[in-house]
């Protein structure tokens, strides 16, 4: 045994949460800081304690700070379904999102498709006022907040195309065609139980995120971006404002860049 991980006589790797922590040290993580995450799970590997291990170890080391994860339920929320219940409704982003969102102290904000989940300091005002944002991702909702704040994403496991961050700059810097030309009625039922109309223009769903591993050999090449593990999954951590700047520029120049494959 390791103050790492537990190897046992089969020569499997199990990781522990004082591991775990120890990997988001390494991979300088500003624990006072703003922490944005997007996880695939079993890209980590084993874990003693499985996922509420992984939680415990994120909500240990950013203690001090502001940890955020995805709450999205774009997949079922819709015409036929428009109701989101921020109590209620499950996430469509996997399984670290949805035990995240139910743990005591945890707020989740009040968008009917984009929804995220804080758990740290001023959580509350962080998640704020989503109910009037009416992009999947607007200027002034969390996503905008995450940028003022300079917050640090992380991606463990998954690339570009799960970085939700980038839809945001897509909105708030004028990409082409990423919207749609009408909005959508859709609903949220708050924690009080009141139904707010909170209309949508929704992504284009021909469209999708894949473009955007497009943009990670330049955030790499421009030290935006860096490469690191959790556990066995791969990393990709950068701060929120160089890489706007980067995907701005790029759109400035060729609007339609995230539209093409």
């Amino acid at each position: 045994m390791t103050a790492n991980v537990i190897i046992y006589e089969r020569g499997d790797r199990v990781y522990t949460q004082n591991s775990l922590m120890a990997d988001l040290n390494r991979l300088n993580i500003d624990p006072g800081g703003t922490l944005m995450v997007h996880f695939s799970y079993k890209e980590i590997g084993e874990v003693e304690g499985r996922a509420d291990a992984v939680l415990d170890a994120l909500a240990e080391y950013m203690s001090p700070g502001l940890l955020v994860l995805p709450t999205h339920t774009w997949l079922n929320v819709n015409l036929q379904n428009p109701v989101m219940d921020v109590l209620y409704t499950p996430t469509c982003v996997g399984t670290l999102p949805e035990l995240f969102r139910l743990r005591p102290n945890v707020c989740r904000s009040l968008h009917p498709t984009h929804s995220l989940a804080a758990l740290g300091k001023d959580a509350p005002r962080l998640i704020s006022g989503e109910e009037y944002i009416d992009t999947p991702c607007g200027y002034g909702g969390v996503y905008y907040k995450l940028w003022e704040r300079d917050a640090q994403i992380l991606l463990v496991g998954v690339n570009f195309a799960r970085n939700t961050f980038i839809h945001g700059i897509e909105d708030w810097d004028h990409a082409v065609g990423s919207l749609s030309e009408e909005k959508t009625d859709l609903y949220v039922i708050n924690a009080d139980g009141y139904r707010l109309h909170t209309p949508q223009y929704r992504h284009d769903s021909r469209l999708g995120s894949e473009t955007f591993t497009k943009l990670e050999p330049d955030a790499i090449r421009q030290g935006i971006m860096t490469l690191g593990k959790l556990g066995m999954a791969t990393t990709r951590l950068m701060r929120a404002r160089p890489l706007r700047e980067m995907v701005a520029d790029i759109l400035k120049s060729d609007p339609g860049y995230l539209t093409r494959h």
